[in-house]
């Protein structure tokens, strides 16, 4: 899986995450907070800012990408509840989360949003972390 330059990812969205993979709709992300297994997935298509903007077949392949990588994270982290959510109020860009949580993580059962400061991942914990994830997801 290679990074493309198709597709005009947000300026923050960019700068606070880490590249995983390009799967076949969306940009995988990982969101550069090791307080929580975080994944974006952001769709390949320029303008989106809405769900229903999606073309149908786009739509299902968003869910099949999530579903995919919310069972990877579920499996690596162990978590016990997967969030997945839409919010977009900061970066308009359309963007799907998925968010592993755990009883007992930093903000349970409260939102991963505007909590606290972030706690940015090592190198080699960012490159092991999508290591196992791509692996998990082949």
């Amino acid at each position: 899986m290679q990074a493309t330059t198709d597709h005009e990812l947000d300026e923050r969205l960019r700068a606070d995450t880490i590249f995983i993979a390009d799967l076949p709709l969306s940009r995988l992300l990982l969101m550069n907070d090791r307080r929580w297994p975080w994944a974006i997935l952001v769709p390949r298509r320029a303008g989106i800012v809405e769900l229903f903007e999606l073309a149908a077949e786009d739509r299902h392949q968003l869910d099949a990408e999530a579903c995919d990588v919310a069972k990877a994270m579920q499996a690596l982290s162990g978590a016990e509840k997967m969030n997945v959510a839409t919010l977009g109020n900061i970066v308009r860009q359309f963007h799907l989360h998925v968010v592993a949580r755990q009883e007992g993580d930093p903000n349970w059962p409260g939102p991963v949003w505007g909590f606290g400061a972030r706690e940015p991942y090592s190198s080699d914990e960012a490159q092991s972390l999508r290591a196992r994830l791509l692996e998990s997801l082949s």
